[in-house]
C-alpha cells in the first residue's frame, strides 16, 4: 500500500522538476543577454522564482548552466520548424517563421559568446551539437518551401544559417536592425 500511495507524487515530482528546470533555463538566458553570463546565480534564481540551491541541485557548474541554457534554445528551435510547417498556411510562412526564431536564438546567444569561445571543455561540443540539430529543420523547411513552389531551389540550409547569422552579428548595436535585414532575405528567397 505504501508503495502505491508512493507513486502517484513520484511523476508529479519528475513534472515539477522539469518545469523548474525550464524555468531556471529561461530565467538564466534571459539573465544572460541582460547582464552576461557572468550574472551572479542569486539573480537567476530570484528571476526564476527559485531559491539558489534548486540551480545548484539542476546545475552543479555555471558551465553546467550555461550548456543547459544553449542547448535548451537549440532544443526549442529545432523542435519548432516541423510545428510550424504543420502549422503554417504555407511552407514559405513556416520557414520565415523558423528563420524569425532563429534570429531570437541567435541574438540570445550572443550573451553567451563569450564563454563558449573559452576553453572550457564543457563547451568543445557545442557547435557541433547546433549544426547537428538545426541544419537538418532549416533544410527541411527549404525543401519544403521549394517544392511548394515557393522559394528558389537548391539553397543550401548551411549557408542560408551563416548568411543570418553573419546578419545578426551586429543586433547589439541600436542603430543596426538585423531583423529588417533577415526580413530582406526572407523576401529575396521567394519565387517571383
Amino acid at each position: 500500500m505504501t508503495g502505491t500511495s508512493g507513486e502517484p507524487g513520484a511523476p508529479r515530482k519528475r513534472a515539477d522538476a522539469r518545469r523548474n528546470e525550464k524555468t531556471l533555463l529561461e530565467a538564466a538566458a534571459a539573465m544572460f543577454v541582460s547582464s552576461g553570463v557572468d550574472v551572479p546565480v542569486r539573480d537567476i534564481a530570484a528571476k526564476a522564482g527559485v531559491g539558489v540551491g534548486t540551480i545548484y541541485r539542476h546545475f552543479p557548474t555555471r558551465a553546467d548552466l550555461i550548456v543547459a541554457v544553449y542547448r535548451h534554445q537549440v532544443e526549442a528551435c529545432a523542435e519548432a520548424g516541423p510545428a510550424l510547417l504543420a502549422k503554417s498556411g504555407t511552407p514559405h510562412a513556416a520557414l520565415a517563421s523558423w528563420i524569425n526564431l532563429f534570429v531570437d536564438f541567435l541574438v540570445t546567444k550572443h550573451g553567451l559568446a563569450e564563454a563558449l569561445r573559452s576553453n572550457d571543455a564543457a563547451f568543445q561540443t557545442l557547435h557541433a551539437y547546433f549544426l547537428d540539430r538545426l541544419v537538418p529543420v532549416c533544410a527541411d523547411l527549404l525543401d519544403a518551401a521549394a517544392t511548394a513552389g515557393e522559394i528558389v531551389p537548391d539553397m543550401d540550409a548551411l549557408v542560408l544559417m551563416h548568411g543570418i547569422g553573419n546578419l545578426c552579428i551586429g543586433a547589439d548595436n541600436p542603430r543596426y536592425d538585423a531583423r529588417l535585414m533577415v526580413g530582406l532575405v526572407i523576401a529575396g528567397l521567394r519565387l517571383r
